[in-house]
């Protein structure tokens, strides 16, 4: 995610380290590059150019009355920046009206039908809602078809009519059959086309003024740079949409839709997709973002994920069994689980300060735990609850059983072993005073 774009402002930012005060010919060097790599990053130019000329007049204020180095006190200024451009604060969800109606608009391909699923669920798992999907898109022949294999995928209905021609009335009967039916959210997938049209955008306006839904998103690729700007911007003249979804921030993304979208067309980003999972959906929080793309990592949002497959019950009998070196494979296996439910590997480690630019030219398989729970499954029970009876003859035969070679398994052991060893110490003093500590700053 902004990988290109991380790397340049990083570059940028070098022009001013071995300085000792903020004049206006280095700011102006730094600048310089920093508006390059905006542009680079499909940035509008006016956009760009309005960016850091604002960023100048901070930094050539503040030069004198601050005892930061220039390099550290640039890179506040435009932290500062990148989350003003991209919306300020995080914007809310307004989830009033019984039921709460959500229209989703957009370009076909850019996701709308998966991200439907994946709001869906999210309302279902973080909101406590009982959300209805709607398929109203009338045109693509495996539309209808997708959205029910989402659908089931979450455990959420779909709503639909397949004799159905008019969206407008498949909207209406939706609506009329969650009130019935105690759904207290609607969300309706409607069609999209490849490119504006005037039917497309009379049909979906149709729908609005039929439905008057409490929220209405933009759903867009991030991955189609500023043509998506120009897009949402096209739609909002039309439906004036109340926030936007970027989806595909996963992929090889410049990120000028990111930085632009807010203001060409005045309305906040409210979420992000980064991933094909259903469970890959992010708030979106504008001052994180412009964290990550200055490479300085996302550690709340880390935390906030690692909370939510957090479970206290489950971490208290693993204490106990861990303080009478009672931890096995088992418990190994269950824990990483809980980490792959967290999302994308490389987002996550883009999560860490520093790791996103160490590891951006490394390629972090989704499936990365995936010999390792080749090698436990292919363990006894007995050998799980407890790997000191693995000699060499289990060795080979769970190397054998699990595709791996025994060098493999060795080394999942012996790394097992050291993990078991600091886990034992952290039941001790030093750690329960590091994690008491940590407690009070959360």
């Amino acid at each position: 995610m902004f990988d290109n774009l991380t790397d340049k402002l990083d570059k940028a930012m070098h022009v001013l380290k071995g300085h000792g005060s903020i004049t206006e010919v280095n700011v102006a060097d730094t600048l310089k590059e920093i508006r390059r790599a905006l542009v680079d990053a499909d940035v509008n130019y006016k956009i760009a150019k309005e960016f850091t000329a604002r960023a100048k007049e901070k930094a050539l204020g503040q030069g004198v009355l601050t005892n930061l180095k220039p390099g550290q006190l640039l890179t506040k200024i435009v932290k500062d920046e990148l989350t003003d451009l991209m919306g300020g604060d995080a914007a809310g969800m307004n989830l009033s009206g019984n039921p709460s109606v959500i229209l989703m608009s957009g370009l076909q391909g850019s996701g709308k039908t998966t991200f439907s699923g994946k709001l869906a669920n999210f309302l279902k798992t973080k909101k406590s809602k009982k959300p209805l999907l709607v398929a109203c898109d009338i045109y693509r022949p495996a539309a209808i078809d997708q959205l029910h294999v989402v659908g089931e995928s979450i455990g959420v209905e779909v709503f639909s009519n397949r004799d159905e021609k008019d969206p407008v009335k498949i909207s209406e009967a939706a609506i009329a059959h969650a009130k019935q039916n105690g759904f207290n959210a609607v969300i309706i997938d409607t069609a999209g086309r490849l490119a504006v049209d005037e039917q497309m955008m009379t049909e979906i306006a149709q729908v609005h003024a039929a439905v008057q839904p409490q929220e209405t998103l933009f759903v867009v690729d991030a991955m189609t740079g500023q043509d998506a700007v120009n897009t949402a911007k096209a739609f909002n003249e039309r439906l004036n949409f109340d926030g936007v979804v970027l989806t595909k921030l996963d992929g090889d993304t410049r990120g000028g839709a990111a930085l632009s979208i807010k203001t060409v067309v005045n309305k906040p980003i409210k979420f992000i997709g980064t991933g094909e999972k259903m469970e890959a959906i992010d708030i979106f929080y504008p001052e994180r973002m412009a964290d990550r793309i200055l490479g300085m990592g996302d550690v709340v949002s880390l935390v906030e994920r690692a909370q939510e497959q957090f479970d206290e019950e489950q971490a208290r009998k693993l204490s106990k069994k861990i303080a009478k070196n009672q931890f096995g494979f088992d418990d190994f296996l269950s824990q990483i689980q809980q980490i792959k439910k967290m999302g994308n590997m490389k987002d996550l480690m883009g999560m860490i300060p520093g790791a996103g630019k160490m590891l951006k030219d490394v390629d972090i398989d989704d499936d990365a735990f995936k010999g390792i729970e080749a090698i436990i499954h292919s363990m006894t029970k007995e050998e799980r609850t407890k790997p000191q009876v693995i000699n060499g003859s289990r060795k080979k035969r769970i190397a054998k059983g699990s595709g791996t070679t025994v060098t493999e398994v060795n080394q999942l052991l012996k790394q097992f072993d050291q993990m078991s060893k600091m886990m034992k110490m952290m039941q001790g003093g030093k750690g329960k005073a590091m994690m008491n500590a940590m407690g009070k700053m959360r």
